[in-house]
């Protein structure tokens, strides 16, 4: 029993002095794979299509336009909002000198 492997057999969570190996720990590795323990199919997968979606964003020249046009007609939405705040702000201040002058 010369050539047999002294570690074969024994409890290979333990690193020695009381601390725990990562790699070895059979809690971590119900998800292993060739990336490592930590391997997540819900996280891939969000991953994947996030990058998908971003692709199909920068290359497709349709849905470029069409997402400028919705910032566009948003921030033209939007700066009708901050004149018409103005308007009523201008309105307000009238309104308290008429009634200082009255």
């Amino acid at each position: 029993m010369k050539n047999q492997n002294p570690y074969i057999g024994q409890n290979n969570n333990q690193m020695g002095m009381g601390q725990q190996n990562p790699y070895f720990n059979n809690q971590n590795n119900n998800n292993s794979s060739f990336l490592g323990s930590s391997f997540n199919t819900g996280d891939f997968v969000k991953g994947a299509l996030i990058g998908a979606v971003g692709a199909y964003l920068l290359t497709n020249e349709n849905a470029q336009k069409a997402i400028f046009k919705t910032l566009a007609g948003g921030a033209s939405m939007f700066q009708a909002g901050i004149e018409e705040m103005k308007e009523r702000m201008e309105d307000a201040k009238a309104e308290l000198e008429a009634e200082r002058n009255s």
